[in-house]
């Protein structure tokens, strides 16, 4: 991702930047969840968001 608080989204990777604001803030709005849940997300499988994706449409989350 970027290290530009102030861009509006991601940049294309396949990674979400926990220390970017702006990058929280899309993946939270992207993906319907609240940042808790990302960071849970994150620390189980990881910042790929392919990984991220799945662990939300896996049954149990």
């Amino acid at each position: 991702m970027h290290d530009n608080v102030l861009e509006p989204g991601p940049q294309p990777d396949d990674h979400i930047n926990v220390l970017v604001e702006s990058d929280v803030a899309y993946w939270t709005r992207e993906l319907g969840v609240p940042r808790e849940r990302l960071a849970e997300a994150i620390e189980h499988v990881g910042a790929r968001v392919a990984d991220v994706r799945a662990y939300f449409a896996a049954p149990a989350h």
